[in-house]
Formats: C-alpha cells, structure tokens, sequence
C-alpha cells in the first residue's frame, strides 16, 4: 500500500495542480493516465478538491491510498481531502443549465463508496473505488451521471 499526500491552499488554481500531481502519482502506481480507472479518479480529485477550496476558504489535505504498488495487484483506491472547516458537506442538485452543484452527486455515481468523518476541528471527505473490477463500471458510470440518466 502506497500512502501519498499533498498540500492544497485555499486558491480554485490548486485544482489543476491537484490534478497534475494525482497523475504523476498514479503513474507511478501503475495507473496509466489513459485507463478508465485513472479518469475516474482524477475527477474524483477534482471535484473534492474543488469543494473543499472553493466552499471553505481553508486548506487542505489531498491523500491518495494506492493499493498492489508497484505489483498492480487488485484492491481499492481511496481518495480522501481533509479541510479545516467543521461544517459538513452538502450535497445538491443542480438544474438545467446551472453550473454549480453537481460535484458530491458526481463523487456518489463514480465512487464505489464515499462519505465524510469530522476530524479535529474540521473534516475529512473520502471516496473510493475499487481497482479491476470498478474500472470499467466507474467508466460507464461517469456517462449515466453526467447525461443525468442516473
């Protein structure tokens, strides 16, 4: 199990760094940046990293739980972002053409699993997806959620 982490300021620039780094990591893990399994996890990342930095004004902690490294082995991939701020998440739905809003709906249709624990005085979001065998179904996920069919 291979446990990496990174700082994240409370700037919406530190998404894109967010997701540069988590596919540098995931290379280096195994996770080629074209698999089905990758895409899904970096716009998990996004979308919590985004949450955490744009909705807290705090910074934040971005891990990445990477199992079977550098083996490839089978095993489950957890993302988690830890913030500062103690009020809990809020998931929404949002309508039509509204920008805003579909971010913990997305994390509930591509994740395997998902939740948030206070930490301290703030909280730790969290999400996982199983490698191997939730690839190709986080995949055909994506599409239902974000074609709303879900």
């Amino acid at each position: 199990m291979l446990q990496v982490q990174l700082e994240v300021e409370p700037d919406p620039a530190e998404v894109g760094r967010a997701r540069r780094w988590a596919r540098s990591r995931l290379a280096g893990s195994g996770i080629a940046a074209d698999e089905p399994l990758a895409e899904t996890l970096i716009l998990l990342i996004s979308e919590l990293v985004t949450n955490a930095v744009v909705h807290t004004g705090c910074p934040a902690v971005l891990h990445m739980l990477l199992p079977g490294v550098p083996t490839g082995e089978p095993g489950t991939v957890r993302v988690e972002v830890a913030d500062r701020c103690a009020r809990p998440p809020r998931p929404r739905h949002a309508e039509g053409d509204e920008t805003n809003g579909r971010g913990l709906e997305l994390v509930d249709g591509l994740a395997d699993r998902w939740g948030w624990q206070p930490e301290g005085g703030g909280k730790r979001i969290w999400c996982e997806v199983d490698r191997c065998v939730g690839a190709a179904a986080s995949a055909s996920r994506y599409s239902e959620v974000a074609l709303g069919v879900r």
